[in-house]
């Protein structure tokens, strides 16, 4: 019998440390067991080596092997001195490897510290067995490993080294010249004649950073491409992984396939479904009445409708089975009493002989069937009534079906799964005008003679709490008249259901109030007003009584009064989402809305090589995906995928477009709410997880072209960015009207009355919270409710916060906004330099032109934008412009920038990590305030030409002055622009190297520095 060998099946790494100094890594493994070590193939310039091999050890003695250790190791190979760096290392006990004959699952493994200044990321995955099959490999020097234990340096000839590496380079090379990959490949169907590539792994490292522990089993996650949920092969190298994809899906069913289904299903891929609609049942044979149940079975699956009376009751449920896991060619009806196996009717149906049903037909209309008892006896067995029929995702009953893929979703969890619409709440501004009061009468009237009164109104709306400053003194006022004439600005949401608590407080002392008058309004009778004409004011009569409320009032005959003027705004847009993407500009009164100019469809395919976001028992890393799109007021959330890391939605839906400038989001989530259990979730509590976003300006899009692209789903983590998948999409912009789509872009972003009364920029961030905070309450109201971390996401809640990282990536920003700048005084200066004499003769020749027919300059100035405009036509973006890594900073960003970013607001780090923060960002603040200082500088220095304060240069600069103007009136302006212009364009020979005398003289004169501390 042949001896047990060890295999260690070296799988995959993933999101490894960049130790080359060039950001990338050269990584290989070396596995040690016994004395016997091995190591794999070096591959050069990957963060997510793939190596699929194996590594066999020779064993002592099975029986010893639960108190034997593996240790793998992962380097950088050092091509200039023969040496390497430590990558991370993993320590797994002998207790985890399969025998023979056992299933092997890959297992997934974050690399740990060699000591506590390692510097390590990323995780690796292999596999542990014994095998009587494979053998222990001698030296080849290939790099495969040692027979014995030696390690041979290197591990691969220096001639092996240099054909992969200039193969890889070549490789590089053509995916950079290739720009986009178009992915020319069906997304939803895999090609069964294909072979699998044996050079890619089927196995995809996972990173899950929310939950540490034990090693992770990858299971069976098929994903084609290589590992890291990146690209094609080499692809991911360089920017590729983060780069828009374009694909070519068979939308519509493909040309061959389409049927009436097309017209309005046209962006997705038809998938098909079996769908059975049970309705009710009759005479079932039921002893002494009670509740029955259907149960509908289909190969392994199995479907159970509710409980329901047997006299009365009615099912009316439909269950929807997949075509492609349909296991069986006939399906099966059972009636079963409650909590009991017996079976009391049953009837089947033959899957060739089911029709088909294509929308916009009518329904199948659902008949009687007898069915047979459990002796085989049809008189006996009752009548059900169903209906069967083949359909697509465009039937009506596909959103509130039982899908077979949702079978293991426990009962609680099954109406979080369904697709939904959802519509924001209408949102109003509500403006609160505290004119005046009169006739306080203070609580304690000794104390309101001996000090004065601190009058100051608090108005709450919901949970939105404003107060007015302290009444001010004034002559012609007494204390018990204050005046304050002070806006406040709440948000509010049909249907009105709040109130307007208004109270007049004296502060008697540091953090005590004393309320001397409270007045409620119902919000539903306030004003609405759609326009900037005033809106008639009130007195209303304060309630005084601020003790008991069961109290019998009195009749009124003399109250304080309260003089406010509230209305309802409905010519303002409430933003409650980030300016720069938003997707709705409309005013809230529906009076004031133009009618659309478009039509923006979008098919959500799917989602491929998906980041695990939980641990499920026996099944290892998984993901229910969903997907919610956001635009205007609608809300869209597709059905949610169970256990798959490939999902396939094919879900359309449709907006109209009021303004071409506007943003539609699409976030990608893990559904919480799917398992019952501590481990699962499905509690009440339970948040779900972000996965990614994508972000399409309407704008960027061709009118009537149908966008199908995969976009990169990247979120920033603390430990780095990541790439959590790809969101495949059909996106469409249909366009009525041409004209009154370029008319758009002649009018107002906003409402007028952000323009005839605006509103600061810190009461538009505190409305934007406000407004956030409404839609979020009402969305989670709904069912399946929408949560609150999927509102704050979608909506951009943290965008004002601040950020080392996006600072950075704004300062460059504007440095390649001023580019063209920089490059123009490039320009000049070559012409000035007469680098080249025939350019700098060429340029002065034109400007003498321009000086002497000024009116030749403006038409040629707007035709060279002109032709510039049609010469860039030609290089325009295929592909709508999607989160740039680069211009976003996330690539090279700062481990301890990374933690502030992500740090609480107050911060939770402790003093040292505080300090260093502050220290840093005092420097750089210093650096700004040096830069500010110095333009602050040179304008003061204009400042004094006429000041007097250095009375000399004013003196000299008044008499120039002087000069000047009678200069300028004698001799025509443009002999002097071409005197001063060949003056300037001179030879350098001609010039001097120190600075012109007006330079020298705007830098003597005196500037306020002088009088700062």
């Amino acid at each position: 019998m042949a001896k047990e060998k060890l295999v260690v099946e070296i799988l995959a790494a993933h999101n490894l440390m960049p130790k080359d100094g060039e950001g990338s890594s050269s990584a290989f493994v070396e596995v040690e067991f016994e004395g016997q070590r091995q190591k794999t193939q070096v591959k050069y310039k990957d963060l997510n080596p793939v190596w699929n091999e194996k590594l066999v050890f020779n064993l002592n003695d099975v029986a010893d092997l639960p108190y034997r250790t593996i240790e793998v190791n992962v380097f950088n190979e050092k091509r200039s001195n023969s040496s390497r760096n430590f990558l991370g290392k993993v320590r797994v006990s002998g207790t985890s490897i399969a025998r023979e004959g056992d299933e092997v699952n890959p297992q997934l493994h974050t690399l740990d510290k060699r000591s506590l200044f390692s510097h390590v990321r990323g995780e690796i995955t292999f596999k542990l067995y014994l095998s009587v099959k494979e053998n222990v490999k001698p030296d080849s020097g290939a790099g495969t490993g040692t027979g014995a234990g030696v390690v041979v340096s290197g591990g691969v000839s220096k001639k092996t080294k240099k054909f992969q590496q200039q193969s890889m380079n070549d490789t590089i090379q053509t995916h950079q010249q290739n720009g986009v990959v178009h992915e020319n490949k069906n997304m939803t169907h895999s090609n069964p004649t294909r072979k699998p590539d044996s050079g890619k792994s089927d196995i995809k490292p996972v990173v899950i950073t929310s939950i540490p522990g034990p090693p992770i089993p990858a299971g069976n996650m098929n994903v084609p491409g290589g590992v890291g949920g990146g690209g094609q092969g080499f692809g991911r190298v360089g920017l590729s992984e983060y780069s828009v994809k374009e694909t070519n899906p068979h939308l519509g069913g493909g040309l061959l396939n389409k049927d009436k289904t097309s017209s309005t299903y046209d962006l997705v891929e038809q998938m098909q479904y079996l769908y059975i609609r049970v309705v009710k049942g009759r005479d079932i044979p039921v002893a002494g009445g009670g509740e029955v149940v259907a149960e509908v079975k289909l190969g392994n699956y199995r479907g159970i409708t509710k409980r329901v009376n047997v006299n009365n009751g009615e099912w009316d449920q439909v269950f929807a089975f997949s075509k492609d896991t349909i296991q069986s060619s006939m399906v099966e009806i059972f009636v079963k009493e409650r909590d009991k196996d017996d079976v009391l009717g049953r009837v089947w149906f033959d899957l060739n002989e089911v029709p088909k049903r294509v929308p916009p037909d009518s329904q199948l209309a659902p008949q009687w069937y007898r069915m047979d008892d459990k002796r085989g006896e049809r008189a006996k067995g009752g009548e059900i009534m169903v209906a069967i029929w083949f359909g697509t995702q465009a039937d009506e009953a596909f959103s509130e079906a039982w899908h077979s893929k949702a079978a293991n979703v426990h009962l609680d969890g099954l109406g979080s799964i369904q697709s939904k619409v959802y519509l924001s709440p209408k949102l109003w501004y509500l403006r609160i005008s505290v004119i005046e009061a009169q006739d306080v009468v203070f609580g304690d009237k000794g104390m309101s003679v001996m000090r004065y009164p601190e009058l100051n109104v608090k108005v709450q709306v919901g949970n939105q709490v404003l107060k007015t400053r302290v009444a001010p003194v004034l002559a012609n006022r007494s204390l018990s008249n204050p005046f304050w004439n002070e806006d406040l600005m709440f948000v509010v949401a049909e249907p009105f259901e709040d109130y307007v608590m208004l109270s007049v407080e004296d502060r008697v002392g540091p953090g005590r109030e004393e309320v001397v008058g409270r007045v409620m309004l119902p919000v539903s009778v306030i004003t609405r007003r759609l326009d900037s004409k005033e809106v008639s004011s009130r007195w209303y009569n304060l309630d005084g009584q601020m003790g008991n409320p069961n109290e019998v009032k009195s009749v009124v005959r003399f109250a304080s009064r309260v003089h406010i003027r509230a209305a309802l705004e409905g010519g303002y847009h409430v933003l409650d989402e980030a300016t720069m993407y938003s997707s709705d500009v409309r005013p809230t009164a529906k009076q004031l809305w133009k009618p659309h100019i478009g039509v923006l469809e979008m098919g959500i395919l799917g989602a491929s090589n998906l980041m695990p976001m939980k641990i499920k028992e026996g099944k290892g890393g998984s993901t229910d995906a969903y997907c919610v799109a956001k635009y205007g007021q609608k809300w869209v959330r597709t059905r949610t995928v169970v256990d798959s890391l490939t999902p396939k939605w094919n879900e359309q839906y449709t907006w109209e477009v009021f303004d071409p400038c506007t943003v539609i989001t699409i976030g990608v989530f893990d559904n919480s709410r799917v398992d019952k259990g501590p481990s699962g979730g499905g509690g009440t509590g339970t948040r779900d997880s972000r996965i990614g976003k994508v972000r399409i300006r309407l704008s960027t899009l061709e009118s009537d072209r149908v966008y199908t692209h995969a976009y990169p789903l990247l979120m920033l983590h603390p430990s780095g960015m990541k790439k959590m998948g790809e969101l495949h999409l059909a996106v469409r912009f249909s366009c009525a009207n041409m004209l009154n789509m370029l008319h758009m872009y002649t009018m107002p972003l906003l409402p007028k009355m952000h323009y005839v009364q605006p509103l600061s920029v810190i009461q538009l961030d505190s409305l934007r919270y406000q407004a956030l905070n409404v839609v979020a309450a009402r969305l989670s109201r709904a069912e399946p409710s929408l949560g609150r971390e999927v509102v704050e996401y979608m909506l951009d809640h943290d965008s004002h916060m601040w950020s080392m990282r996006k600072s950075k990536a704004n300062f460059f920003r504007l440095t390649n906004v001023l580019t063209w700048l920089v490059f123009l005084n490039r320009l000049i200066e070559n012409m000035r330099n007469w680098n080249t004499p025939v350019y700098s003769t060429m340029f002065a020749f034109t400007f003498i032109i321009m000086v002497l027919m000024p009116e030749l300059i403006i038409p040629l100035i707007l035709l060279g934008f002109a032709v510039i405009g049609l010469w860039k036509y030609r290089f325009r973006p295929r592909y709508p412009p999607h989160m740039d890594t680069r211009l976003s900073y996330a690539e090279n960003i700062h481990p301890d920038e990374l933690d502030e970013e992500f740090d609480s607001f107050p911060t939770s780090r402790n003093a040292e990590v505080v300090r260093i923060r502050y220290d840093r960002l005092r420097s750089v603040a210093g650096r700004i305030q040096t830069v500010v200082g110095d333009m602050a500088t040179q304008g003061e220095r204009f400042q004094a030409l006429l000041s007097w304060r250095d009375p000399r240069a004013s003196f000299l600069f008044v008499v120039v002055c002087f000069l000047a103007a009678i200069g300028f009136y004698l001799v025509p302006i443009r002999w002097v622009v071409a005197v001063w212009g060949l003056h300037f364009l001179r030879p350098p020979r001609f010039r001097n190297k120190l600075p012109s005398s007006a330079v020298n003289f705007l830098k003597r004169l005196p500037t306020m520095a002088d009088s700062m501390l």
